[in-house]
């Protein structure tokens, strides 16, 4: 126990002092052993079901390599590192699952644009996403025995569910989700993956009990389906869509009353799912399904600040979506993925009094 606590306490005076890590350190240029962290993130190089371009898999490697330029005093939640900032290491299997799923999820999309996918390829992506799943619920157990949060980084939307699973157990008085998007994400069993990117918010209304409340944040992609779908959930969900904001706006609404607003429809615990694609695709641009508009992000800042001030006990969060530039040139995905992953630990160590 005490070497442990010595090695925390070496950690942390690296990162006071500013020392320049090196290219194999870990997120924030520390080597902190997640047994010793607040906050433990969970990798998942998973991009099998998206459904425009692929890269998110690419999503955490890129992101913790980007955070070693990060300055670490926040300007709005302060010292966030001194919570104790770890990632899991990276799951082996889970990317070579990925790998070869991802070959036989692209010949399903493809078959399916000619009639009807193959039945044994089908098959595999979606017992290879309950793999997944699974996997990262077992993550999640263990974090949160330990009594540390536990948080996803991917990788596509469909990462979290399992993380989400685990604590709907954990919180059977319920939580509400506070949810960043340019989607929904409420298609049932989209181009037949049970699930997928686009059907992670559907899965989590049907599976989890626990979720009292969806508030979803900066929508403007959709179908009819999905808009039938929130409406039918009646007061267990609401969306703040990306037109109406802008209208509230022009029409003389600050963003501190709208913030004030989706924050009001929260319960007591909150859990933050975060889709880099929520924000303005200037932000994003390798995302894998960027769309025009969204949230500035100063704007998704905001929203992140008046949450913590209210008071709410942020219980997990995820953060999905975020490619690195195909083309290798530059990591500005990253750069940015990198600083809204280290508000994300702000709000939520704050919220739990970690620091």
């Amino acid at each position: 126990m005490k070497k442990k606590l010595d090695d925390f306490a070496v950690s942390m005076e690296r990162l006071e002092r500013g020392t320049p890590p090196s290219e194999d350190s870990g997120f924030l240029g520390a080597d902190l052993d997640p047994e010793q962290a607040g906050i433990v993130l969970i990798p998942s190089p998973w991009d099998v079901t998206t459904s425009y371009r692929s890269g998110t898999s690419r999503g955490p490697e890129a992101i913790i390599a980007a955070s070693h330029q990060l300055d670490l005093d926040d300007g709005s939640f302060g010292k966030v590192y001194r919570a104790g900032i770890a990632f899991l290491p990276s799951p082996e299997p889970i990317k070579r699952l990925n790998t070869s799923l991802r070959i036989r999820a692209e010949k399903v999309m493809a078959d399916l644009g000619d009639g009807e996918a193959d039945p044994g390829d089908l098959g595999a992506v979606n017992e290879g996403s309950a793999t997944l799943n699974r996997h990262v619920r077992n993550c999640a157990k263990a974090i949160l025995d330990r009594g540390a949060v536990a948080a996803v980084v991917g990788g596509d939307h469909a990462s979290p569910l399992g993380l989400v699973h685990e604590l709907g157990e954990r919180n059977p008085d319920g939580f509400g989700i506070l949810h960043f998007d340019a989607h929904h994400d409420l298609r049932r069993a989209y181009e037949g993956f049970e699930f997928s990117h686009a059907s992670i918010f559907y899965n989590v209304m049907e599976t989890v009990p626990a979720v009292s409340k969806l508030v979803q944040v900066g929508i403007r992609d959709f179908c009819e389906e999905e808009r039938d779908y929130m409406e039918a959930l009646g007061r267990r969900g609401t969306v703040f869509y990306q037109r109406e904001i802008f209208k509230r706006k022009a029409r003389g609404a600050s963003w501190d009353s709208i913030c004030n607003d989706i924050v009001s429809n929260l319960p007591d615990k909150v859990y933050v799912s975060f889709d880099i694609d929520g924000l303005d695709p200037v932000c994003c641009p390798s995302t894998g399904t960027p769309v025009p508009g969204g949230l500035s992000f100063d704007e998704a800042v905001y929203l992140l600040e008046s949450l913590a001030e209210s008071g709410r006990k942020v219980i997990g969060f995820d953060l999905c979506e975020v490619s690195p530039d195909p083309a290798g040139e530059g990591d500005w995905d990253a750069n940015v993925g990198c600083r809204v992953l280290y508000k994300l630990c702000g709000l939520t160590a704050v919220s739990r009094k970690l620091i």
